[in-house]
């Protein structure tokens, strides 16, 4: 049985928003890593672990071009390790032109 609709829980998303000048610079300086399934943020200010995300995102590689999508952060790296501080976030959502936007890159790299 569904719960009803008072029930359901209610997340709030938090918006990552950010433009780069080229598709090296938003790998190197914002997302260490990306993959199909998602990317780590760098961030001086993780989000907790659960919070969802509205991603959108600037990167050139043929035009400047933009991914959004929703996401939700699985990995939390804090400040001050030896690893880059910053969030692990999967993909639950992303526009079909960022589905292809991402090819893209993952042919680029």
């Amino acid at each position: 049985m569904s719960p009803k609709v008072s029930e359901r829980r209610v997340t709030t998303r938090r918006a990552i928003n950010r433009e780069f000048s080229s598709a090296d610079e938003f790998i190197k300086e914002y997302v260490n890593n990306i993959s199909r399934t998602g990317a780590f943020i760098r961030s001086d200010d993780p989000l907790p672990l659960g919070t969802r995300v509205q991603l959108k995102f600037t990167v050139i590689l043929d035009d400047l071009e933009t991914m959004e999508g929703i996401g939700e952060v699985v990995r939390v790296v804090p400040t001050g390790g030896h690893e880059p501080s910053g969030m692990g976030v999967v993909f639950t959502e992303l526009t079909a032109s960022s589905r292809q936007l991402l090819e893209k890159l993952m042919v680029k790299r």
